[in-house]
């Protein structure tokens, strides 16, 4: 049996999708800026965003980001097919702004507000935006590039405009006791947010095919490694916003309360907390940065239903030693992607809370899900699950990707579906490299089981060569994690002379443990075949991560080479 199936055949997954999933959803044609709209008609009066005590109304929220829509065309010419960068962290100027941006028919520019100087000259002379919009502690890394990267208009939101009237007084002493600058900006190409927001405008939403019309640019590294921007459709967003909807079959519209601290700047949040939520007329919870106290007293405090996330967040929830202070169980649904799920992860976050997470899988080229695994049927674990409706899969041979592999054969994932991007804003040499008739290459190393079943065994550019053996570092971190104390780990390759590549392990301790790497080694070295178990293992105090939180491997792999000569192999086993 082959890992992919023709069109003319039933694709064997949908008979492991639960009853209550549909193998197909209908996408209307309709914008996304449309889409939501039916939200704040059926829902005006019910609580559409909370941050940190404060609220906005469906109605009030929509009413903000008309006025902001005015502003942007009067004092920045802003029209349909113009970018506007968003260059803000999760607050309610992010989804005011956003669909302000749509309602005018123009682009969203994703700005990630971690980014400084050379990031940010990139992605504004790439996109060449007509406007900005971010907040005054964000301001001064874009007044160092205006040389470099000139933006016309900038709109600069105070982050204390958003808080509780009653804690605002405070907000700026905090600001500054973390060093974050506080005065707003004076330039003569700034506008207040503040202006923009209280000042009546009447804007009508702007009408287009939703097929051909570009909603977001999401940069990314991509596949091939140079960072360029997904062109994502209407259509690409509100299809995969009805494929999740289809596919949470525990979801009741109206009563979702959705736990948005991952970032809307990555398109993970923005579709699976953000834009999910408002079609479900969901309650939002705002949280500025991931920090692990502060999420948990959100959590218990505003009893979300739903929490999205990355493995890193579940784990460190789960670890927590006062977690029992805190009542964890409105929780109903998770679903973990951005990176690989580890199943000690899985097991305990699902034993502290009741809740059912899943680990799915996507990429920002495909708006982003793709997989997940079911909420109600059968979960496999270490499997990112079955495609969503509408969505096919196969794994090809690297090398000749008109090679179709059959089940359980180790090749590259490959998509197809109605929320894979249009291609790559103003690279048609680079789309070409990753969509061939529909068919998007994800990168990413997998198979396919019997039925249906993907697993990501590793990206391609991660692998390991060990004396012209295959080493996937996602099977090996898996190992080191089933040890007790183990709180996080990450496995590279690192050069040697006897083999060319070696593994090494950089380790996590849980708090309060001990243990050696002599000891780790061993562990794994019982479990896995022994060319696979690490020759070194260095303790870290924390890993370098991305900012949604995904290990950066080769931060890790480039310092242990630049760090270090090679250590000698050990003996070889008996």
């Amino acid at each position: 049996m082959s890992g992919s199936v023709a069109s003319s055949e039933t694709p064997v997954w949908l008979s492991r999708y639960p009853k209550s999933v549909p193998p197909h959803v209908e996408i209307p044609s309709q914008l996304l800026s449309e889409f939501v709209e039916k939200s704040v008609r059926t829902w005006p009066d019910r609580t559409a965003l909370v941050y940190y005590g404060a609220k906005w109304s469906y109605r009030r929220f929509w009413e903000e980001s008309e006025r902001l829509a005015g502003a942007l065309a009067r004092e920045a010419g802003v029209g349909p097919g113009d970018r506007v960068a968003l260059y803000l962290p999760n607050c309610p100027a992010y989804p005011i702004a956003f669909f302000a941006v749509l309602r005018l028919g123009a682009i969203v520019v994703q700005v990630s507000p971690l980014y400084i100087q050379q990031d940010l000259i990139h992605i504004l002379h790439d996109s060449t935006p007509k406007a900005l919009v971010t907040l005054e502690i964000l301001y001064p890394n874009v007044k160092q590039v205006r040389d470099a990267a000139p933006v016309p208009r900038v709109f600069v939101a105070r982050l204390r405009e958003f808080y509780p009237t009653l804690v605002r007084p405070f907000v700026n002493s905090v600001l500054r006791r973390q060093h974050l600058p506080t005065a707003f900006p004076t330039d003569p190409e700034v506008r207040a947010w503040r202006t923009a927001v209280r000042t009546p405008a009447t804007v009508p939403l702007w009408r287009g095919d939703p097929a051909t019309t570009v909603a977001v640019l999401q940069y990314t590294g991509g596949t091939t490694g140079r960072p360029k921007a997904a062109m994502l459709s209407h259509r690409n967003l509100v299809a995969n916003v009805l494929q999740a909807q289809a596919w949470n079959t525990r979801r009741r519209p109206g009563q979702e309360v959705m736990m948005g601290a991952i970032p809307f700047f990555h398109i993970y949040g923005l579709t699976i907390a953000l834009l999910l939520g408002f079609a479900d007329g969901a309650t939002v919870i705002l949280q500025t940065r991931p920090e692990v106290a502060e999420l948990i007293r959100l959590i218990h405090r505003y009893r979300p239903t739903q929490f999205p996330a990355v493995p890193a967040l579940y784990r460190a929830l789960s670890q927590r030693p006062d977690v029992a202070k805190f009542d964890l169980h409105s929780i109903q649904f998770c679903l973990s992607g951005s990176a690989p799920l580890p199943v000690e992860v899985q097991r305990e976050f699902e034993a502290l809370t009741g809740a059912a997470l899943v680990e799915g899988y996507g990429l920002s080229e495909a708006s982003p899900a793709t997989h997940a695994n079911p909420v109600d049927g059968e979960r496999r674990i270490g499997s990112i699950g079955l495609p969503l409706p509408d969505t096919f899969h196969r794994v090809v041979d690297p090398e000749d990707r008109r090679r179709v592999l059959g089940v359980d054969e180790i090749g590259e994932l490959e998509v197809r579906g109605p929320q894979v991007m249009l291609g790559y804003y103003g690279q048609p040499e680079e789309t070409g490299l990753v969509l061939t008739d529909g068919w998007l290459q994800t990168g990413d190393l997998a198979r396919i089981d019997a039925d249906g079943y993907a697993y990501i065994v590793d990206r391609k550019k991660d692998m390991v060569n060990v004396g012209g053996m295959k080493v996937y570092p996602r099977e090996v971190e898996e190992i080191i994690y089933q040890h007790p104390s183990v709180a996080e780990a990450a496995a590279v390759g690192v050069p040697d002379a006897e083999h060319g590549e070696v593994i090494k392990a950089f380790v996590v301790k849980r708090p309060g443990a001990t243990v050696s790497a002599e000891e780790i080694i061993a562990f794994v070295r019982a479990r896995i075949a022994h060319y696979k178990a690490p020759r070194t293992v260095e303790f870290r105090d924390a890993l370098p991560r991305t900012g949604v939180q995904k290990v950066l491997r080769r931060v890790l792999r480039e310092g242990a080479i630049a760090g270090s000569e090679t250590p000698p192999s050990p003996p070889r086993a008996p």
